[in-house]
């Protein structure tokens, strides 16, 4: 040791966390014994798990900001015009920066599923409707929940509905900040 402070030689234990009693072992590690835990039930544990998660939107910001300001944003690629209705720094075809454009607050449902399954987060939720909304002006298509119509009772007629958007009122900044009702 260099200096005067003495290093710990022990991890200070307490009661926090998962304890286990009465866990199934031999007393005596004996061959037998040590032969016998191949037929040990495996221990299962519940417990909590969870960590902050620092996550960057980069060059797709400016959607999220646009959500959180009641905007839908899209991107164009300037020499062709092709219009994402999705965040895109880059055309997929040629790989040219594309530039922000604000998409209407209204279009019609090309495509829907509904959902009777979710993650943990949807789960509560279901069964829920999913639409792929066709803008005007888009050639691609935008994925978002549809509100206000009964999941049980869907059908072909909701092909072409119109429906518009409405955004949560406090911002979560995620893609599920913004989500389509019927229109008429």
């Amino acid at each position: 040791m260099t200096d005067s402070k003495k290093l710990p030689d022990k991890i200070e234990e307490s009661d926090e966390g998962q304890i286990l009693f009465s866990v199934p072992f031999p007393v005596e590690l004996n061959e037998e014994a040590l032969q016998g835990l191949k037929g040990l039930r495996p221990i299962i544990i519940k417990q909590p798990y969870s960590i902050d998660y620092i996550h960057s939107y980069g060059q797709d910001s400016p959607f999220f900001a646009g959500l959180a300001s009641r905007v839908l944003l899209g991107c164009r690629v300037p020499d062709t015009g092709y219009t994402y209705a999705n965040p895109r720094a880059h055309d997929m075809y040629t790989g040219e920066p594309t530039d922000w454009v604000q998409l209407p607050e209204e279009g019609r449902i090309h495509a829907f599923t509904v959902c009777h399954f979710g993650s943990e987060e949807f789960l509560p939720q279901t069964p829920f409707a999913l639409v792929l909304v066709e803008f005007e002006g888009t050639d691609t298509l935008f994925l978002s929940r549809l509100l206000g119509v009964d999941p049980h009772a869907a059908s072909l007629e909701w092909i072409g509905m119109p429906i518009k958007a409405r955004f949560l009122r406090n911002s979560k900044f995620k893609p599920t900040d913004v989500y389509f009702v019927p229109a008429a």
